[in-house]
């Protein structure tokens, strides 16, 4: 049955990708059944918040998936036109959660339908101090699978006593000269590497790597020109006449050999790095955290009590509901249940997940239900 709404089609770029076949029934669909449709094919953000913001009196349909939804609600508010605009939403993507979770049919045609001769429903809605949105669940800390910090090794970020690697790094200066070719000990030469100082002042040779050096040949401490015969170890053997004291002048160059082949350690990484914010625990998912949750003025549960999760959602009677699970001891803690018009949670930077998003980390958020903010068309 025809309808005479005009309708304002905004494609998401993503869905077009996922699944175009869907994309294509549902514009069908909805081109059939409204007495004017007009189609955007946004191919950003940018282009989807302006489509939104010209549609006139066109009632706005979103085919894509959750992030869709969730963007169209948020530039709205923003706007401060929920009010007087009814969404209606096709779902075409991955994730669909959201979207099941507020009764929009998953098919493209009966979502298409439903947008064509459903009925609005207007639904609450809970708005951060930071002017966000959260259409369902809030879930504190983020789920296993959620982005990680860029500090962390799950991030790709250095780790400590990992060395970066490129052009001039990890490298000691100068240990890329001087190479000579065939194996050691076994060419001829003098030693003449770069040359140097050791601790006890005595001039030595062999910083660099020649095949020389590593023979054991080269100048000594007292000016003699030695051989290259050498012990196994890389140590060369005392000149005749030298005295019993020859290793305390023949260890410093042994030692200024060794860290010479040494790989160097930038400066930057001198410091263990500091460690990630958020805990793991033995299972791989996130540990315990310590967090204040006040609900109207009253606070469930402080800094002294450790949670497992926290989570909030808009209620079916109007408020949030709030539900707390401390960490158990001994016997299975039960969890702790309210209910209120304003939600704030406050601790050591914590993560969260709303809707399909993460953000944070944060010290405190605080959110407030908006009862029947906005409006989505749902079947009858």
């Amino acid at each position: 049955m025809a309808t005479d709404d005009q309708l304002l089609v905004v494609i998401d770029p993503l869905a077009r990708r996922t699944d175009g076949e869907a994309v294509r029934i549902a514009k069908d669909v909805l081109s059939a059944g409204a007495a004017s449709t007009k189609v955007c094919l946004p191919e950003g953000p940018e282009e989807f918040a302006r489509a939104l913001s010209r549609r006139g009196s066109r009632r706005p349909v979103v085919v894509g998936d959750d992030r869709a939804l969730l963007r169209a609600v948020t530039h709205l508010h923003r706007r401060r036109e929920l009010a007087g605009c009814a969404l209606s939403l096709v779902p075409v993507g991955s994730a669909l959660g959201l979207a099941h979770s507020l009764g929009v049919p998953t098919g493209a045609v009966a979502a298409a339908r439903a947008a064509l001769d459903g009925v609005e429903r207007r639904l609450d809605l809970l708005v951060d101090d930071s002017d966000g949105v959260v259409l369902g669940a809030l879930r504190i800390p983020a789920l296993p699978g959620a982005a990680p910090p860029r500090d962390t090794p799950e991030a790709g970020g250095p780790t400590a006593g990992t060395a970066p690697t490129g052009p001039g790094r990890g490298k000691a200066p100068g240990s890329d000269r001087g190479a000579a070719p065939g194996r050691p000990g076994t060419a001829s030469g003098t030693g003449t590497g770069s040359s140097g100082t050791d601790p006890s002042g005595t001039g030595f040779s062999g910083a660099g790597s020649g095949a020389g050096r590593e023979a054991g040949g080269g100048v000594g401490p007292d000016g003699a020109t030695r051989s290259g015969e050498g012990a196994a170890d890389g140590c060369a053997s005392p000149p005749s006449g030298s005295g019993s004291h020859f290793w305390l002048r023949a260890w410093p160059q042994s030692l200024a050999r060794t860290l010479s082949t040494r790989p160097a350690i930038p400066a930057r990484m001198s410091r263990p790095l500091r460690p990630s914010r958020i805990r793991v625990a033995a299972g791989g998912g996130p540990g315990p955290s310590r967090l204040r949750v006040e609900v109207d003025g009253v606070i469930l549960v402080d800094l002294d009590q450790p949670v497992e999760a926290v989570s909030v959602m808009p209620g079916v009677d109007g408020g949030a509901d709030v539900e707390i699970r401390p960490v158990s001891v001994g016997a299975e803690a039960a969890p702790l249940l309210a209910t209120g018009h304003r939600v704030t949670v406050s601790g050591a930077d914590f993560r969260y997940r709303a809707d399909s998003l993460v953000a944070g980390p944060v010290r405190t958020r605080t959110w407030t239900v908006r009862e029947s903010a906005w409006g989505l068309t749902l079947p009858g």
